[in-house]
């Protein structure tokens, strides 16, 4: 059998790896020259130049090459979803399976990935695999744990058995609200954290945001019908504690180069990745305000982000907010 992974990014690459053990991968890449790479010399050199993939991930430039397969894993950054899929709705009927890894919201619309990817293809069907995973370390087969939630408990058990190895656990969920929630906000946390540890704050500081950050994930999640075990789970707090903590998180790298003083844009560049956190903070914002759901680290984020407040003023906005009950 075949997959397809329409994406080249890192996370597209490690898991176009591990699932080459078993199976036979074609990748999509804008690109030629990660085309040409692959497919002569077997690796992708902008993300991992000294690793030698597996001779059958094979790469090409023409997505619908990409559609013959059942198995088609998006990994293109959220905000482009729209776009690269939007006139490949005739490629899609009910023998396609759509396996998720990308997190975030969209910001015109709001929509989690699933929606609007029901929006632009009609019904799909969908499972998301996500949680505390970096590829950087999936890449070298270091022990990893993910969730794959689909709304068919047996398409979660499907996908289950074709990702899980002895290194690389997963477990199923039909909680597919929880699941790209979680994904979604903790980008945003990591974010805020790494402005802390930008700021030079300590670690007090830092369990501090991650714990109030939890209750705000919760609660968001729960206000769309989300369950509080998921987010209790691999997909919210697991996820949230490998980004906070981490410099292969590309949102706290972002949040820390912004904490110690540089622009948006510099951040990004430095980071030199797509760092989703930030128009998902502004998505986010939107919709908790529009339906009136309490984010008072979100929000602070995106002042900070999109208004121009100081990150040292929005720690001790929140530090000096109304005292309340814990719960």
């Amino acid at each position: 059998m075949e997959i397809s992974i329409i994406g080249s990014g890192s996370w597209a690459t490690a898991i176009a790896n591990l699932l080459s053990d078993n199976y036979d991968i074609l990748m999509y890449a804008r690109d030629n020259n990660v085309v040409n790479a692959i497919n002569t010399r077997h690796i992708n050199s902008k993300y991992f130049p000294e690793k030698i993939l597996n001779e059958n991930v094979r790469a090409t430039s023409d997505i619908k090459n990409t559609l013959e397969n059942k198995y088609i894993i998006n990994a293109i950054p959220t905000q482009s979803i729209r776009n690269v899929y939007e006139n490949l709705g005739p490629f899609f009927d009910e023998s396609k399976v759509i396996i998720n890894l990308s997190k975030g919201l969209e910001l015109k619309t709001h929509f989690r990935i699933s929606e609007i990817l029901e929006d632009v293809l009609g019904d799909i069907n969908y499972a998301i695999v996500s949680g505390p995973s970096h590829a950087e370390e999936v890449i070298k087969e270091m022990p990893t744990t993910l969730v794959c939630a689909s709304n068919d408990i047996n398409l979660a058990k499907d996908i289950q058995d074709i990702f899980n190895r002895d290194y690389f656990r997963v477990y199923t969920s039909t909680d597919v609200i929880g699941v790209e929630i979680g994904g979604s906000i903790k980008n945003i946390l990591a974010f805020g954290i790494g402005m802390a540890d930008g700021l030079s704050y300590g670690d007090n500081s830092k369990a501090a945001l991650i714990t109030r950050g939890i209750h705000e994930m919760e609660r968001f999640a729960t206000s769309f019908g989300a369950s509080e075990k998921t987010i209790n789970g691999l997909a919210g707090i697991g996820d949230l504690i490998v980004t906070a903590t981490s410099n292969l998180s590309r949102n706290n790298r972002a949040g820390r180069l912004i904490g110690e003083g540089y622009s948006i844009e510099e951040s990004i560049a430095k980071v030199n990745m797509v760092v989703e956190g930030i128009p998902t903070t502004r998505a986010v914002y939107e919709l908790s305000k529009e339906k009136n759901i309490e984010m008072p680290i979100t929000y602070e984020i995106y002042k900070v982000l999109f208004e121009g407040k100081s990150a040292h003023q929005s720690v001790k906005d929140l530090m000096g907010r109304d005292l309340k009950n814990e719960y």
